[in-house]
């Protein structure tokens, strides 16, 4: 696959009971920068979201933020990252941050972080969005996710290729690794995601 330029981050807008999700939303905002990788994420400064983009510009990274309006106001818009984006839905801001990545990384997270996920893999599946598509799977948190998609699988309400869409990694290495040996499966469809 060509290089990743930009990638897209999912993750909770808390920060959740075990330290080491903190830790590992730090690290992967870290790791970006490191590798020159600009961050795009849903533009919060609370939580995993905050703490990732925080840590991706002290390493002196690009965090683009992209947020419905009706949250600004909340104040948990993150105002000190490189560029913040407010749209007018939440459907248009998954929409672009999904044309502005390159692939995902799925952090610990709740409905949201599941309803962003689930999201992207509909779109693979039908063809729309042929990416790769990760979980950063800290403390087994996924576990259980990785389970029930098997058993969809098993079920024969899930196909295998399909399935094999979402990997699952304990360590961000193997995520990236697998980013630069990624080769898209071909969708049901080949939809433009701009009549979905």
């Amino acid at each position: 696959m060509e290089k990743i330029k930009s990638i897209v981050v999912f993750c909770a807008s808390s920060s959740g009971n075990r330290p080491e999700y903190l830790e590992c939303a730090q690290r992967t905002g870290k790791m970006l920068a490191d590798k020159k990788i600009r961050m795009i994420y849903g533009g919060g400064k609370v939580g995993l979201m905050g703490a990732a983009a925080d840590s991706c510009m002290q390493a002196g990274g690009n965090v683009v933020g992209i947020i419905p309006d009706f949250m600004t106001p909340k104040e948990i818009a993150h105002q000190g990252i490189s560029e913040l984006i407010v749209v007018g839905s939440m459907h248009e801001r998954k929409l672009q941050m999904h044309e502005k990545s390159d692939a995902v990384i799925t952090l610990p997270g709740g409905f949201g972080t599941f309803e962003e996920l689930f999201e992207i893999l509909t779109w693979v599946q039908l063809g729309i969005y042929q990416k790769p598509v990760g979980i950063l799977n800290i403390n087994g948190y996924y576990d259980l996710l990785e389970k029930q998609l098997d058993l969809m699988v098993k079920e024969g309400l899930l196909k295998a290729k399909h399935r094999e869409s979402l990997y699952f990694s304990k360590t961000l290495k193997g995520l990236f690794d697998y980013f630069e040996s990624f080769q898209p499966a071909p969708g049901i469809f080949r939809i433009d995601k701009n009549k979905t």
